[in-house]
């Protein structure tokens, strides 16, 4: 036999080779992944400890850049956070608010986690069709706060409230959406390449999932129906009639159709918002120099590439004494060492791309 010596290479840190300044070392013998070693960090910029020296109120635009597909889903499980410490009671008409803006951020987050996962594949055209669709959400976006990708639009107390013309456009928008989401199954679901490079690839068995803590979608595609929106309500999630779609194998398609089916779901649940939202204030009475009593307290949310959770501890100051975050992204990309070896390289770039990461989320 001839004898051959596994090669070690680097996938990453560059952008976007990796999804961001991630860095996979990689052994191969021959094309084969024998393991994987997750390196991480290439990001840091201590945002948690940043949270000491800002008020809380000037901590919300930060709470952005930890995951900028989801500035939104971020900004609200932050100010969560800060009202369950205050005991707040939020207008109901900017709890609808939080849902409508909260579901267009998803939907907007999965477009480009399905797009990027089929460019990664060598589809190119998916991803136009998904980033056409995303830029209809970012207008409403920037007709609302002005900006496009990092908003810090839920605010400690309240919203900020939408003006006249943003209805209309929201309408059309969800009108037109089930005819894209037709087309994605079109170009990508029922595309036997795309199959052939994701069907009964990656899998992540439901064992492993529970064993690191895999939340999200991830979770869901290994089959185990948990979805924070449903199994531990926040805001006003429990008024809304909505699925958890999960998926049976656990591979990488499986990732990808849950996402595609979240996304179904998510205009279900803008369109019962739309529908309910009641008139009045988007802000409820909070002291101009937010000082919360001494005291801790954890919130989650479920963001789109998982489970999301503050932790502050306060002292009684108008600056969080500690705070702590808890990232899907981070948790998350910890089944790449157990999922990837046994696999060709290739099968590794899919793998990744099905996990959905987002770096400063994983970083911080």
């Amino acid at each position: 036999m001839i004898k051959t010596q596994e090669l070690e290479i680097n996938l990453g840190p560059q952008h976007p080779s990796t999804h961001g300044v991630f860095r996979m070392i990689t052994k191969l013998d021959g094309e084969t992944v024998t393991s994987v070693e997750s390196k991480v960090g290439y990001l840091h910029r201590g945002m948690e400890k940043l949270a000491e020296s800002r008020t809380y109120t000037q901590y919300i635009p930060y709470t952005d850049r930890l995951d900028y597909l989801a500035s939104i889903n971020n900004n609200l499980g932050y100010v969560q956070t800060v009202e369950k410490l205050m005991g707040v009671e939020v207008p109901e008409r900017a709890e609808y608010l939080r849902i409508i803006f909260g579901e267009l951020q998803r939907l907007a987050s999965h477009m480009v986690a399905i797009g990027t996962g089929s460019l990664d594949l060598g589809g190119f055209t998916p991803f136009l069709y998904t980033f056409r669709d995303r830029e209809k959400i970012l207008d409403l976006f920037e007709m609302t706060i002005g900006g496009r990708m990092t908003m810090n639009m839920p605010r400690i107390g309240g919203i900020i409230e939408p003006p006249e013309e943003f209805w209309p456009a929201l309408n059309k928008f969800l009108g037109e959406m089930p005819g894209s989401i037709e087309e994605y199954h079109g170009i990508i679901t029922g595309n036997e390449i795309f199959q052939a490079r994701t069907v009964g690839v990656g899998i992540i068995s439901p064992e492993l999932a529970e064993q690191i803590a895999v939340t999200g979608p991830n979770l869901r595609g290994s089959g185990i129906k948990w979805d924070l929106r449903k199994n531990a309500p926040y805001g006003i999630y429990d008024r809304f009639d909505f699925e958890v779609p999960v998926g049976v194998n656990g591979d990488c398609f499986d990732r990808y159709i849950v996402r595609v089916r979240e996304m179904e779901e998510s205009i279900k649940i803008i369109h019962q918002a739309v529908r309910d939202i009641p008139e009045g204030p988007t802000f409820a009475k909070v002291p101009k120099l937010i000082k919360p009593s001494v005291g801790e307290v954890y919130h989650r949310v479920e963001n789109p590439r998982g489970e999301l959770s503050f932790y502050i501890v306060s002292d009684g100051s108008t600056k969080p004494y500690r705070l702590r975050i808890r990232g899907g992204t981070f948790v998350n990309i910890q089944v790449l060492p157990y999922v990837a070896p046994g696999w060709k390289l290739a099968d590794v770039i899919a793998i990744l791309a099905s996990l959905d990461i987002i770096l400063p989320e994983c970083d911080r």
